[in-house]
């Protein structure tokens, strides 16, 4: 997995590649609370090139929801690959979140 950060004045975005498993999850997460606390309570994550996320990375993606939630942020998917789509459905926790189809229309909803 890798994993990269951008921080804009209103948003931070993680972009995402490879696979987030049980053994990537946990720095996934780290990656995420650190941008929290760098006082982004918006993030975009552009998981365009993730080819796989299992349970945990679905685990991650609802607690950092829902600590954004907790402090007036939110949490958005800008181009999510079929994969990722197809697990989140599958899920059943498409709903929760807002998909952007690019970063860039993503960024300008903030």
């Amino acid at each position: 997995m890798e994993i990269s950060i951008h921080e804009y004045k209103r948003v931070g975005v993680v972009s995402v590649a490879g696979r987030i498993d049980g053994s990537t999850a946990p720095e996934f997460e780290a990656q995420l609370k650190d941008l929290m606390q760098a006082v982004k309570k918006n993030i975009i994550l552009d998981m365009e090139a993730v080819d796989f996320m299992s349970s945990s990375c679905l685990r991650v993606l609802l607690t950092t929801r829902k600590a954004l939630m907790g402090i007036g942020g939110r949490l958005v998917m800008a181009n999510p690959s079929k994969r990722v789509t197809v697990t989140m459905d599958i899920a059943g926790i498409d709903v929760l979140f807002e998909v952007f189809p690019d970063r860039e229309s993503a960024i300008a909803n903030f």
